[in-house]
């Protein structure tokens, strides 16, 4: 089987991903590669869900942490530089999730640590406490095709965790996959010289042992675009609002608030990342400019700068109501 092994120098999750997307789609039958990067102040979520109910997305905005949905399924994961990301592929039938996580447990035995597969898509250690997770993964197959991707925490702030993780009480319906937490520990609290590059010379030795064969590393960043067909496209999909945000199934939105002219009730069905129907109620004396913004709302992006700037032409029908200005303000925080 031809090998393949890539080691981005980028902590962009957004180049990382469209790198990982690119490999899988043009690899051949007879091929496997073994793809190791590592992402900063990132939030990932999977394919299926929907990153205002999952993420804190306000903290996020502020912290400037990017958010970036991937290809595969599973739960929304933050990563720093105290993450490895791994991702493993290769063609059909030689593709076999068991296959690597195998190498993926041979690795992290030969640094001495004692981890052990648990469930479906986990790695875990025992410590004092009970089983610990250290590693999580995701999955992706296609007809001819397979990868396994994920991380291992090596000295991962798992404080930040619970920063983004833990989104706003947004009162959100949703038909996406909720994510499940789990109590996890980072690899350096037992061997604390443990770092990146130990644990990928490590995964490398595994993943060459396993094949009986070596290969080059190929080193890519955004300045040095990977050997990839239509490499720029994925990649500029990856980055787009439409993939990251818009491809979120279907919900709904409730808000409600009460201001000095009155109270109001607000509900968005969004399919897309567009909102296709509003409805409002209010107890205003003036209700007509709400029920105008109800009318004249669908067909805007769920999404804070498409909202203002709907927001300031609905405003500037009603000059004479500057009280409008506080709604304004009070949904935009809302969606944010």
């Amino acid at each position: 089987m031809r090998l393949r092994l890539l080691f981005s120098d980028s902590h962009d999750p957004l180049f990382n991903l469209a790198v990982e997307d690119g490999i899988f789609r043009q690899m051949a039958a007879d091929s496997a590669a073994l793809f190791l990067w590592r992402n900063n102040n990132t939030v990932v979520i999977g394919r299926a869900q929907n990153p205002w109910k999952e993420c804190n997305t306000q903290r996020m905005v502020a912290d400037g942490v990017t958010l970036a949905r991937r290809q595969s399924g599973g739960g929304a994961v933050f990563h720093d530089l105290g993450n490895t990301c791994f991702t493993f592929m290769a063609g059909k039938p030689g593709y076999d999730k068991t296959v690597s996580t195998q190498i993926l447990l041979n690795a992290l035995h030969a640094l001495g640590i004692a981890a052990e597969a648990s469930g479906r898509n986990d790695l875990v250690i025992q410590a004092a406490d009970g089983p610990r997770k250290i590693s999580g993964s995701a999955y992706r197959e296609t007809l001819d095709r397979g990868f396994h991707h994920g991380t291992v925490l090596l000295s991962a702030n798992l404080t930040r965790l619970a920063d983004y993780l833990n989104p706003d009480p947004k009162k959100l319906q949703t038909k996406g996959i909720a994510s499940i937490r789990s109590r996890v520990a980072n690899l350096a609290e037992l061997r604390p010289d443990i770092d990146h590059a130990k644990l990928c010379d490590a995964l490398i030795k595994a993943f060459f042992a396993h094949y009986g064969s070596e290969t080059a590393a190929e080193h890519i960043s955004p300045d040095v675009f990977p050997d990839l067909p239509g490499f720029a496209e994925t990649y500029a999909r990856q980055k787009s609002w439409e993939w990251n945000f818009g491809y979120t199934p279907d919900f709904m939105h409730t808000f409600d608030a009460r201001f000095d002219w009155g109270g109001v009730e607000l509900y968005f069905d969004v399919e897309k990342g567009v909102i296709t129907r509003a409805r409002l109620f209010t107890d205003s004396l003036n209700p007509a400019p709400l029920e105008a913004f109800a009318a004249q709302l669908p067909g805007t992006l769920y999404r804070p700068r498409a909202l203002q700037s709907f927001l300031k032409t609905w405003q500037a029908q009603y000059p004479e109501m500057p009280e409008l200005h506080a709604f304004g303000e009070w949904l935009i925080s809302e969606v944010r």
